[in-house]
């Protein structure tokens, strides 16, 4: 008799696929594919320390590059406290604000 149509039903049990159905498939395993965070050199990581006390220091606006696994997410604003010991910063913008943590983030660049 027939098989039993279990988990993803049509997908698994289907004996042919339209080419449309198999290039959806490979896109939408691309999309969700995780991504690895980068390795940061020592360099980099001294050049996005001295931008953020810069921005602390002289108000200064940056945009900071946060790694997301699917999408980095990027905040721009005013650098108004370090916190050295549990390495966090806090970004502000217009009303709001968020500590981040320095292993968060991938990038800092001047706006």
């Amino acid at each position: 008799m027939g098989r039993k149509l279990e988990g993803n039903g049509l997908w698994e049990s289907s004996r042919m696929m339209l080419p449309e159905h198999k290039s959806r498939i490979i896109r939408d395993e691309r999309e969700t594919a995780r991504r690895v965070k980068p390795v940061l050199d020592p360099q980099r990581l001294e050049e996005m320390e001295r931008l953020l006390a810069q921005s602390l220091r002289e108000h200064v606006k940056i945009t900071v590059v946060l790694f997301d696994p699917f999408d980095d997410e990027r905040l721009s604003g005013f650098v108004t406290s370090i916190h050295a010991h549990s390495r966090e910063i806090k970004l502000q913008w217009a009303e709001e604000w968020r500590w981040i943590g320095l292993s968060e983030i991938v990038d800092v660049y001047p706006c």
